[in-house]
């Protein structure tokens, strides 16, 4: 049959929208959106009609139409399986929320309520008055505001309290965290001046004192919360330096960045300075993080003296960097998970994660070791090997966390076929996430709950002498 007569069998889009399977694909996804699916669908049979091939039948044009409907409603914010062996993985969305929290959240989403609202004098309230209280007594500070990330609260802490003023930082100090953010950068955007002191190993007490004049607006110390320097070193103390800013009658700021509320060390890991350690040390303003160590959502505080918290409220850039009702709702419910810390590494997920004991995660590897080498046929060695997890998005770098987990290995192959594999994983229908490293694929288990959505899952998986392909 010539191309010309094969052109002419292929139904038209009005004839492809009457028909009996149309409906049920309208009624998900409307009918201007099945229209456009269906001329790209036709579009491309003509043109491969006019190539020599055969005309596709209307069923199979309608199939090709909501293949790509589906493909195109697909989130691509999906939810996966993170065995990086880090915990708190920037790109992975960092802290996963406690119970509490997504209740919180779910029922702020769903109903009106009281943001902005006081119930009590049935006048205009003020949305930071829903956590104020409670932060403070959990941290020890006069007042509290918060806005969307801690990088906002750097920001609006500099704009605030040195905008056209310099502001002191010592120069191993001087931080570049992910995504290009460096404190210098930010603040040239806070409009502050930069006054380094110091060496970027040694700074003395005397370096603050010299430096301090009358256009100093503030001192910034900023916790290395992502990197260590080691060896001839020297760093002025938080106490020794809210000596010297008071006797100078400026303020200190301390930016702890990954910020806890409570000692960790009592769950087994090494000690990071908690908010209330700063805030007993002296510090006027203490920042840090709600989705790092704390474990709740995106969240950036701003803790400290009563009066510096006023005039940084003030700041018509508070507004623009506030956070809405469904954040507020979920970091309240994970505070409140913190005025109970013998439950704290059962109720929160960061904690239950990086307490998990490695003899549990190394058992889980032992079962789940067959079935994943079951379900790549071969192609793959697999072994249980011992890892090092770590906390992650710039917490404690230096340490690690004893655990296990899975190193699949090619049995033949260069190392393109690791490639492959991991690229296969991340096609799963839940993506699998793993590292590569020394000639293996390592798959960490610390963050592996759902051991039995993994192994069926991990069951889509297929392999052949030269690829690795998924459904």
């Amino acid at each position: 049959m010539d191309s010309n007569a094969s052109l002419r069998r292929i139904p038209s889009v009005d004839q492809l929208l009457k028909s009996v399977s149309a409906a049920s694909i309208i009624e998900r996804f409307g009918r201007p959106a099945l229209t456009e699916a269906l001329r790209s669908a036709l579009a491309k049979a003509r043109n491969d009609v006019r190539n020599g091939h055969n005309a596709p039948s209307a069923e199979t044009i309608m199939a090709a139409a909501l293949a790509s409907l589906e493909a195109a409603d697909k989130s691509s914010l999906r939810p996966l399986f993170n065995l990086t062996g880090t915990v708190l993985h920037t790109n992975l969305g960092r802290a996963l929320l406690a119970q509490a929290a997504i209740e919180a959240a779910t029922a702020a989403m769903r109903e009106a309520v009281a943001l902005e609202f006081d119930l009590e004098s049935g006048k205009r309230g003020e949305r930071d008055d829903h956590l104020r209280s409670l932060i403070c007594e959990l941290t020890g500070a006069e007042e509290a505001t918060i806005v969307n990330n801690n990088a906002a609260a750097v920001l609006l802490v500099l704009n605030s309290l040195a905008a056209g003023r310099e502001a002191i930082v010592s120069r191993g100090e001087l931080i570049e965290i992910g995504g290009a953010f460096r404190m210098p950068d930010i603040m040239a955007r806070a409009g502050t001046r930069l006054v380094e002191v110091g060496t970027t190993n040694r700074t003395h007490a005397r370096d603050y004192r010299d430096a301090i004049g009358p256009d100093t607006g503030l001192i910034l110390k900023v916790h290395t919360s992502n990197y260590r320097v080691e060896g001839f070193t020297k760093e002025v103390g938080a106490r020794e330096l809210a000596g010297i800013a008071r006797s100078k009658d400026v303020p200190l700021v301390n930016d702890l960045g990954s910020g806890t509320l409570t000692d960790i060390t009592r769950y087994g890991l090494a000690h990071e300075p908690t908010v209330r350690e700063a805030i007993a040390e002296g510090a006027d303003i203490v920042t840090f993080s709600g989705d790092k160590l704390l474990g709740g959502p995106q969240a950036g505080f701003i803790v400290g003296r009563k009066s510096l918290i006023e005039t940084i409220n003030k700041n018509p850039m508070k507004r623009a960097l506030r956070v809405d009702k469904i954040r507020l709702a979920a970091l309240i419910a994970t505070l409140q998970l913190y005025r109970d810390p013998d439950r704290l590494s059962e109720r929160l997920p960061t904690m239950r994660l990086l307490t998990r004991s490695q003899d549990a995660i190394d058992a889980q590897a032992q079962r789940l070791a067959p079935i994943v080498e079951r379900a790549l046929k071969g192609a793959f060695s697999v072994a249980v090997i011992t890892c090092e997890s770590q906390i992650g998005s710039g917490a404690l770098p230096l340490s690690t966390v004893p655990s296990a987990g899975l190193a699949l290995t090619p049995v033949e192959g260069s190392g393109s076929m690791l490639a492959e594999l991991a690229a296969g994983l991340r096609r799963l229908p839940m993506p699998v996430i793993g590292r590569i490293e020394r000639g293996a694929l390592v798959l960490d288990l610390r963050c592996l709950e759902d051991e039995a959505g993994f192994a069926a899952n991990f069951a889509g998986v297929s392999t052949g002498p030269h690829k690795v392909t998924t459904p």
